[in-house]
């Protein structure tokens, strides 16, 4: 399922991907502090590429489909809270 979410459809589902961010690499911030347009990676949340590898498994695990590291698209789909949000959305099965 490849559609494109509506802006309302990623604003409901932010704070749980920003939860599950959270969660996932136990960092020392609250889901609502997460900006959802700053980057997650740099001078944004400050993320690596371990973070995402353990980012994809648990989007894997919730949501019901794969995101790859040879992905020509994963700085787009990385680039910040909302873009993720977006990808999840319009990918999602569960």
């Amino acid at each position: 399922m490849s559609t494109a979410p509506t802006p309302e459809t990623v604003a409901a589902l932010l704070p749980e991907v920003a939860q599950l961010i959270v969660e996932a690499l136990n960092l020392e911030v609250t889901a609502d502090e997460i900006e959802p347009d700053a980057p997650l990676f740099g001078d944004g949340l400050g993320l690596d590429s371990i973070d995402v590898l353990e980012i994809a498994l648990v989007i894997s695990k919730r949501y019901g489909f794969q995101l790859r590291s040879d992905n020509a698209d994963n700085t787009r789909i990385f680039a910040s809270l909302r873009a993720l949000t977006a990808h999840i959305a319009s990918q999602r099965t569960q």
